[in-house]
C-alpha cells in the first residue's frame, strides 16, 4: 500500500514552482536520489499540494506567515528562499520590513538582524 497521493503531488508541484520558480524546484527533484526522493515528493504533497493547495488563504498572505514562522525558528536558509517565493507572491519590500520588525519584536533583535541580512541578498537581486 502507498502513500504518495500522485493528485495531490502535481497540484503541490504546480504550487511549490509558482512560488519558488520552476528552475529551482526542477533542480531539486533532479538531484532527489534514492535516499532522499520520497521526502522531495511528500514535502511536494504534503506542503505544497495539501498545505499551499487551497483557496482558503491566498500565496500572498501564506508567505507572509511563513516568512513570520522561519523567521521565528531562525532557520535562515528556508527564509532566504521563501523570502525570494514572498516576493514572487507579491509580498512588498516594505511588507518585508514589517514583519521582520514583528520577528524582532517576539523572538529577538539578533534574530531581525539575520532576517534583514537574508532579504538584501533577496531584495538586491530584484
Amino acid at each position: 500500500m502507498s502513500v504518495f497521493d500522485e493528485d495531490l503531488f502535481l497540484k503541490g508541484l504546480e504550487q511549490r514552482k509558482a512560488t519558488l520558480g520552476a528552475e529551482y524546484v526542477e533542480k531539486n527533484l533532479a538531484a532527489a536520489d534514492d535516499f532522499t526522493r520520497p521526502f522531495q515528493e511528500a514535502m511536494t504533497a504534503w506542503c505544497w499540494g495539501f498545505g499551499w493547495g487551497d483557496d482558503v488563504i491566498p500565496p500572498k498572505t501564506r508567505s507572509m506567515m511563513n516568512l513570520a514562522m522561519i523567521g521565528a525558528l531562525g532557520k535562515m536558509h528556508e527564509w532566504e528562499l521563501h523570502c525570494r517565493g514572498a516576493v514572487n507572491n507579491g509580498v512588498s519590500k516594505e511588507e518585508i520590513r514589517a514583519i521582520i520588525h514583528v520577528i524582532a519584536i517576539y523572538c529577538g533583535v539578533p534574530q531581525a538582524l539575520e532576517c534583514f541580512r537574508a532579504a538584501r541578498k533577496v531584495l538586491d537581486d530584484q
